[in-house]
């Protein structure tokens, strides 16, 4: 999966907190993998879930959790690596320049 996501696209970040604050996409929703499971309410049901991380590892490991127990999602195998790389939009928690960490 390329990082050109559907236009209102519902963005799942699954990476660990540092990794958040550092830079991530302005609309993405923040879950890190490991919260996944007491969190999934959270995560709508009616409309594809592109889940993301830093390369695609751990996103590949949520999208097969969250697709076995009935959602829809896509893979960002690029992950934030990719994202930053095709110049998409990043903010940062932090106040500085945002980074893939």
């Amino acid at each position: 999966m390329s990082t050109d996501l559907p236009a209102g696209s519902y963005l799942l970040d699954v990476r660990e907190d540092d990794e958040w604050a550092a830079g991530h996409a302005p609309e993405a929703v923040h879950i890190p993998v490991g919260a996944l499971a007491e969190r999934a309410a959270e995560i709508p049901q009616d409309r594809e879930v592109f889940v993301i991380c830093r390369s695609g590892a751990r996103s590949a490991y949520a999208t097969q959790a969250l697709a076995g127990a009935g959602w829809k999602t896509v893979n960002v195998a690029d992950g934030m690596t990719g994202w930053a790389v095709a110049g998409r939009p990043m903010i940062s928690e932090t106040g500085s320049e945002p980074y893939v960490a």
